[in-house]
């Protein structure tokens, strides 16, 4: 089943036009998209976009159908750009763990959910951007003062959201021996370290500041950065197009001051040092 099954009627009414004229000049002779070629969300009518549902300053539901923050902004300033107007958006919520899956599946077109590229997911998923390279540190109770670094997490509870790569990256990829557990949700994760039922939450910086940027006087940045992560926008595997369209559109997010403006927006009452050049794009493949 194709990744935009349902949402590329402009295509097909192209294709149906052109067989039709052919048809009267050649018999039934068909013109258009060659058989096998990867559909392309240009050609949509309508965009389905997975976006995070509980992630402040990135991806929150505010009422049915209604989400909010950077992720959601910039993938708003790149449908616009590739002729989607916010009328032809369909916002869906995406969990971690749901989002190659989610592509795969045709459930989605896009995803701009704090969606870091990596070798594996691109095995499945064409990535635009990077459009935001943010960097793993660690969010710990604002009275914990023992933590000043990712090495002071050996022997402690680690949380971090199913189907995220963070925990991997403190225990197996620094070798420190913290204990990595998994809740749903980065949210949870939260509410588990200000109940005391976690010693710290390690991800990317810009989720921990949506985080902090609630309750400031609840938790402490450890600001001690020890990764780079690059989001990228997901796309269906092989839409070359459209994300070479995104591309595009993400320079020019960056060169307008579109995305200077966003960070500030979003995570301008943090002490969080944001980066406002454009990033190395991945290339599409």
């Amino acid at each position: 089943m194709s990744a935009l099954s349902g949402s590329v009627s402009r295509g097909r009414r192209a294709l149906g036009v052109c067989a039709v004229a052919m048809a009267a000049l050649l018999g039934a002779t068909s013109c258009g998209v060659a058989q096998g070629e990867t559909s392309t969300i240009l050609d949509a009518d309508t965009l389905r976009i997975g976006v995070k549902a509980n992630q402040p300053g990135l991806g929150l539901e505010v009422g049915e159908g209604r989400f909010e923050g950077f992720d959601v902004d910039v993938a708003t300033y790149v449908a616009k750009e590739l002729g989607f107007s916010e009328d032809d958006i369909e916002w869906q919520a995406v969990t971690s763990d749901q989002r190659e899956k989610a592509l795969v599946d045709g459930d989605v077109d896009m995803i701009a959910a704090t969606y870091s590229i990596t070798p594996t997911r691109k095995t499945e998923v064409t990535f635009a951007g990077a459009y935001y390279v943010a960097h793993q540190d660690v969010l710990v109770r604002a009275d914990e003062n023992a933590v000043d670094n990712v090495r002071d997490l050996k022997g402690r509870n680690l949380c971090q959201e199913a189907g995220s790569n963070s925990g991997a990256r403190v225990r197996d990829g620094l070798g420190v021996a913290a204990k990595v557990t998994e809740a749903e949700t980065y949210a949870d994760c939260i509410k588990e370290l200000a109940a005391g039922d976690t010693d710290a939450v390690s991800t990317d910086d810009l989720i921990l500041a949506g985080f902090l940027g609630e309750d400031p006087d609840a938790f402490r940045f450890v600001n001690a950065p020890f990764t780079d992560e690059n989001y990228g926008i997901g796309l269906a595997k092989g839409d070359l197009g459209g994300c070479e369209a995104a591309n595009k559109a993400i320079t020019k997010m960056y060169q307008d001051g579109t995305a200077a403006d966003l960070l500030k927006k979003w995570f301008g009452k943090t002490d969080l040092n944001v980066r406002t050049s454009v990033p190395q794009f991945e290339g599409c493949s």
